[in-house]
């Protein structure tokens, strides 16, 4: 794609910037890049990701963006970018892609993993993705859009640099500075520099790691590290990662071959990677693996088994080995299982109880508590001081962090000589140019959530309701009522979630029934002949007398039938 073409500003045209996921979070990005006037802006979109469920969202498979402004403004959004094929940063495209209908670019990693995922709609969904090469520059709408390589924990992470007539930005996505990064380029530090004696306006940068010192160890260290710690091991080793970190599965497979062990791989997500990664050179062509239905004909001391489930999640591989319920894997006595991953916030639960049932099993369970397993992918402070150094632009915006990420980067920020540092949380929609910068409005923002087949609201929906019931229980209550309002059979009720007996032993059953009757007896017959007004008198009489016995007020459901009689 050609180069955008010089453009010069008009005097109404303003460069904003709004998150609908990612600022005040870590995970659900979503970064919204506008250039106009206020009346008719152009839109890109960098990224569109996911979050995952905690405690507070029963039921919820994966937590979505709601998008309804950029949805209203559809008709000007140029298109979307994805810097890299983490699922917070494309994880959302499929589910809420059909809603905005404009292209998507991403470089040749991204767009394979991303058609791979399109491929499990079977063929219900036809995204228009646009292959882009890696140091590419090109247009999207009246941005002149340029990649610049830069190094984490998967393929092809790229940051962004966002051409304008108001100014330049750059957008750094998910980075670390990593010169043996195992599998991929390191972060392309020559082209950081130019883009800053160029000029810059806004830097637009990751806040993941601000409150850590010093830099980031290497992934060439994490793969020396595995496979000194595999090597000492004499049984089965099992390993979990996340699946996307390539250079992980390749550091795996090496120390497989170097400890004389067979490779074993479970989990369909890790399947996917190594062949959408084989098929863009960064696994080799003759990258060999046995699939999980080997491990059981296999001596113990030659398997390394790579597996899904560093986050606890209930139907990956290693929850389903560690609950005894998969087919083909099982873990005994002494065999190592090694958590190459973080744990992210949230999942600390979950991942607490897959590590205990493997030790209930007898395994030895190793953590980055325990050894050198894991590195990030984000940038600690010197490596934040160093891009600034690079960069040295006039506006900071940190993303991708929480709140106490985002503040403690402002400050650093305006430490390293940043005139001004803006700590935004979604919605909050930041005028960068012209004059001064700084938060002047708020946008429609929130999450939705993919629940089984369905997507469904955060806030008015089903899974509000479901906190309550795992708080509370249910009460349901049915009445059948004449059109005159008489009583024409007793009454019924049922209780799911609430305790059987109250403190006197006495059944809480008959202490709804008690009340429903009470309730039917004050309301007089020709007020009874009103259906919705029986019903919140019965619910409320339901809720007080279960209140007043419990000291917990369960959700009550009242069901009034209105029959003719005769």
């Amino acid at each position: 794609m050609a180069k955008n073409s010089a453009k010069s500003a008009r005097d109404d045209d303003e460069l904003v910037f709004v998150a609908l996921g990612g600022l005040g979070e870590i995970g659900m990005n979503a970064y919204l890049y506008g250039f106009g006037p206020a009346d008719n802006r152009q839109w890109l979109l960098v990224d569109l990701g996911l979050t995952f469920p905690g405690p507070s969202e029963p039921g919820v498979d994966v937590i979505l963006p709601d998008l309804r402004f950029i949805i209203e403004e559809r008709g000007s959004l140029a298109g979307i970018l994805i810097t890299h094929a983490h699922e917070d940063h494309l994880g959302a495209v499929l589910d809420l892609w059909p809603e905005l209908e404009v292209p998507i670019y991403a470089t040749p990693f991204t767009a394979g993993l991303l058609s791979a995922k399109q491929g499990e709609y079977a063929g219900k969904l036809k995204l228009p993705i646009n292959v882009v090469p890696l140091g590419s520059r090109f247009d999207i709408g009246p941005f002149d859009v340029e990649l610049i390589g830069m190094a984490h924990s998967i393929p092809e992470p790229n940051g962004v640099a966002i051409r304008t007539p108001l100014g330049n930005l750059l957008h750094t996505g998910d980075w670390k500075l990593d010169n043996t990064p195992f599998v991929g380029a390191p972060a392309d530090e020559k082209r950081l520099a130019e883009l800053g004696e160029e000029g810059v306006l806004g830097l637009i940068c990751d806040s993941t790691n601000v409150l850590r010192e010093g830099v980031s160890p290497s992934e060439a260290d994490i793969a020396a590290s595995l496979s000194d710690i595999i090597k000492a091991q004499p049984n089965r080793v099992i390993i979990t990662t996340f699946a996307s970190n390539v250079a992980r599965v390749k550091a795996v497979a090496d120390a497989a071959i170097s400890s004389g062990r067979r490779l074993v791989v479970s989990g369909r997500s890790l399947h996917r990677i190594i062949n959408v990664a084989i098929d863009t050179g960064y696994l080799p062509k003759d990258f060999t693996y046995l699939d999980q239905d080997e491990y059981q004909h296999l001596n113990r001391s030659d398997v390394l088994l790579l597996c899904t489930g560093s986050q606890g999640e209930p139907r990956a591989a290693l929850s389903r080995v560690a609950d005894g319920e998969h087919q083909a894997i099982k873990v005994t006595k002494g065999d190592t299982v090694i958590f190459s991953s973080r744990n992210i916030p949230g999942n600390e639960k979950a991942i607490g109880r897959v590590q205990n049932n493997l030790a209930r099993l007898g395994c030895d369970v190793l953590t980055d508590n325990d050894g050198l397993v894991h590195v990030t992918g984000h940038p600690r402070r010197d490596e934040l001081k160093q891009m600034y150094e690079w960069i040295k632009p006039d506006i900071a915006v940190p993303m991708h962090g929480e709140a106490r990420h985002l503040r403690a980067h402002a400050k650093l920020a305006r430490e390293l000589g940043v005139k001004s540092a803006i700590p935004a949380i979604n919605g909050e929609l930041i005028v960068l140019a012209p004059g001064q910068p700084g938060i002047v409005d708020e946008v429609p923002c929130g999450r939705l959530f993919r629940d089984g087949k369905l997507i469904v609201p955060g806030v008015e929906g089903p899974v509000r309701e479901r906190r309550k019931l795992a708080a509370v229980g249910v009460v349901a209550v049915s009445i059948v009522l004449s059109r005159k309002g008489e009583l024409v059979c007793e009454p019924e009720a049922m209780i799911d979630g609430v305790p059987d007996e109250t403190v006197d032993e006495h059944d809480m059953l008959d202490v709804v029934l008690d009340a429903v009757e009470g309730t039917l007896a004050s309301i007089p017959q020709a007020k009874r002949q009103d259906p919705e007004r029986v019903r919140e008198a019965v619910r409320r009489s339901v809720r007080a007398a279960v209140g007043n016995e419990w000291g917990k007020r369960p959700i009550a459901k009242v069901m009034v039938h209105v029959v003719d009689t005769a």
